[in-house]
């Protein structure tokens, strides 16, 4: 038995996944079932006991944490002046959609993606400007006709990247990177990269930073990132952004406090420099048991539901999985398999594009948890189709 298998109680502690009737079964929103590194719980605990919780300011050990992380596992030089905490990725990206666009504006995305993009802009008074992702039906790749046109449309002025992509889970490669960034520039348009998944990819498969790519791709970059997804710290409300221009970054920074979201909390640098400090060990492990889980998966379906496919992925633990074979409603699957068996799963649907034939589950959990999920599935699967 390793760390990862034990089972940790998560009912009853406020818990946003696990607010859900007895006996259901969530394997559904980005938040993992197991215990952060133990070098982060140190930290905080020696934090908690100081008992005083004022006022913070984000120390240079927290700037030399990331700094240090992005060049040893990344092989991206940051500089400290490029660096300014945020809240939380989401947080920044909604305030950069503010900051970098007008009303009524265009906003690029690249779908299916996660949802929240969508909420980002459409919240703010701007416009999704959708640009479907190829599928041969075992992986996903960027349509460059379709992006070209898209960002080719007067209103569009910002895109939002997702890399390493929720829910598909492709890692881009250099190439495609280095495409993105010269037909944004071409059109002017501004590129802000979501990379927090960057530290969930499968064993010896390494992620590029968007704007690590060529010059063009820093100058009209600002990048987020964060401890939060990698180590499970989401509550610790914690993240980055990186701007290497001066002017991009001013106008950022600005719209960042602006919001009222670039002031940490008493364990968020704390949090985040233990993980990026001292975490190295226990990410890798975590890796190599997810990598595990989606290969637990890819046989179960194999065996038992061969007309489901698992997506061909290389980041996340978010497997997203076909069902086109028996619906084009994953809404209306997904219901029913909640009904019939407790298991909660996410409905591709609300990621756009061609997410309406797709379910999205959550595999960052103890075998013996996933075994459930998987007989659950199975279930609800099969009476699914009894009654079509």
């Amino acid at each position: 038995m390793t760390k990862f298998d034990k089972t940790i109680d998560r009912r009853n502690t406020h818990s946003l996944k696990w607010d859900v009737a007895e006996g259901e079964l969530p394997m559904w929103v980005a938040d993992m079932d197991f215990p952060t590194a133990p070098c982060v719980v140190d930290a905080v605990v020696a934090r908690a006991k100081n008992g005083v919780f004022g006022y913070e300011d984000v120390p240079d050990e927290w700037y030399d944490a990331y700094i240090n992380w992005w060049k040893t596992r990344h092989g991206w030089e940051i500089s400290k002046e490029w660096l300014c905490f945020v809240t939380g990725v989401v947080p920044a990206i909604t305030s950069c959609v503010k900051s970098l666009t007008s009303p009524r504006d265009g906003v690029c995305v690249l779908t299916p993606v996660y949802d929240i993009f969508f909420h980002s802009v459409e919240n703010t008074g701007r416009r999704v400007a959708e640009c479907p992702l190829n599928y041969d039906g075992k992986r996903y790749s960027i349509d460059f006709v379709g992006l070209k046109k898209t960002l080719s449309q007067p209103d569009v002025s910002l895109m939002i990247l997702c890399n390493p992509a929720n829910p598909v889970g492709r890692v881009w490669s250099r190439e495609e990177l280095a495409r993105i960034g010269e037909l944004c520039a071409q059109n002017g348009v501004t590129v802000i990269s979501d990379e927090i998944h960057c530290d969930l990819t499968e064993p010896k498969v390494d992620y590029v930073p968007f704007a690590s790519v060529s010059q063009i791709c820093a100058d009209i970059s600002v990048t987020a990132i964060s401890a939060s997804k990698a180590f499970n710290l989401a509550g610790m409300q914690s993240a980055a952004v990186v701007v290497p221009d001066t002017r991009l970054r001013q106008r950022v920074v600005r719209y960042l406090n602006y919001d009222e979201v670039a002031e940490p909390n008493s364990f968020a640098c704390v949090s985040a420099a233990a993980a990026f400090s001292r975490g190295g060990d226990w990410l890798d492990g975590l890796r190599r048991y997810i990598s595990a889980n989606r290969k637990t998966v890819k046989r179960f379906l194999a065996e038992n539901l061969p007309f489901l496919t698992l997506v061909k992925q290389q980041a996340t633990y978010l497997l997203w999985v076909d069902c086109s074979a028996i619906t084009d409603d994953s809404e209306r699957l997904c219901e029913h398999i909640r009904n019939e068996t407790g298991l909660y799963l996410n409905n591709g649907a609300k990621y756009r594009g061609n997410g309406s034939r797709f379910i999205r589950i959550n595999v960052a959990c103890p075998r013996s948890t996933l075994s459930d999920g998987l007989e659950r599935l199975k279930r609800g699967i099969e009476t699914y189709l009894s009654k079509q």
